[in-house]
């Protein structure tokens, strides 16, 4: 098989990941430990390469285009696709160095494992530690089927065939850009206007879908779904769709005046964040401790 044209440097790829997640150049200079001169460089390389432009500057940060939202989602598959392919040379060559491979749904993997991954860092210099973002029902998939060492969920419901401990909780908010309708005066939207409404979700599966649909029951069908948070705040911020997503995902966005909180009667949609591991295995080592350092750092009501 001879490799499409399109296809950019991973690495380059990742730093376009990082720079939505973030918001930022420099943010992402800071997550990548690189200069943002060499950030912006390689934004540019990927953007001459697939001939689209993937961000636009905004006096508050960076933010995804309409093709950036999309690059993004198949950049998540392709990064995840090359991290297992990473593990799986590391593993034929007998690596000997302490490893854990961490599964974590979307919200816990871009907001609060960066800080607890670095923080493990600390005790296991030399260990090698991979974060694989997915939704929550593939966590429960892949911690069992021995994939990874451990997972990190959201939601309401966890697979009896695991355990569990609860390391935080948070909530989610209903979010528009300023100029939406539902932001113009104090009035609380009902809940029956929210379920009438489509919304940009997030897709089946992920813990933000479910505990949406479980406070909701029958809603709208979605006006699209998107498997990343980051490309979710960026559809918001490019159309007159709200969406539904963590408060602690959109803090900086509610903090600048990018996005606006809409307050809705009678309902709130609280979520329990979760370690989860195979009852079989136990935890050991590294993964103890990350679940020692996320239940001590989580956020808590």
């Amino acid at each position: 098989m001879v490799l499409p044209a399109r296809v950019p440097d991973l690495s380059a790829l990742d730093v376009v990941v990082s720079v939505a997640r973030s918001g930022s150049m420099s943010a992402a200079a800071r997550e990548q430990n690189l200069s943002q001169q060499a950030i912006s460089s390689r934004v540019h390389a990927v953007e001459r390469e697939l001939g689209v432009v993937l961000f636009r500057r905004s006096p508050s940060g960076t933010e995804l285009t309409t093709e950036g939202v999309a690059v993004l989602e198949w950049a998540a598959g392709l990064l995840d696709a090359a991290e297992k392919f990473s593990a799986g040379v590391e593993s034929l060559l007998g690596t000997k160095r302490a490893s854990l491979t961490v599964a974590a749904s979307m919200t816990i993997a871009e907001y609060l494992i960066p800080s607890w991954a670095l923080g493990l860092r600390r005790l296991y210099p030399e260990a090698r530690i991979r974060v694989r973002p997915m939704n929550s029902a593939d966590v429960a998939r892949e911690v069992l089927s021995g994939t990874v060492d451990l997972g990190f969920v959201e939601g309401p419901d966890v697979d009896s065939r695991l355990d569990n401990l609860t390391v935080g909780h948070d909530e989610l908010v209903v979010i528009t850009r300023p100029e939406h309708p539902w932001a113009a005066g104090a009035r609380a939207i009902t809940t029956e206007e929210l379920a009438r409404t489509p919304l940009v979700q997030r897709e089946p599966g992920s813990g933000t879908r479910v505990t949406f649909e479980d406070a909701f029951g029958e809603v709208a069908d979605p006006l699209l779904e998107l498997t990343s948070v980051a490309a979710v705040k960026a559809a918001v911020l490019s159309s007159d769709a709200p969406a539904v997503l963590s408060s602690l995902s959109v803090t900086p966005e509610l903090a600048d005046g990018r996005l606006v909180q809409i307050s809705v009667t009678g309902v709130r949609m609280p979520r329990t964040l979760r370690a989860v591991w195979n009852r079989n295995g136990g935890l050991r080592g590294p993964a103890g401790d990350l679940v020692q350092l996320a239940t001590q750092d989580g956020p808590q009501r």
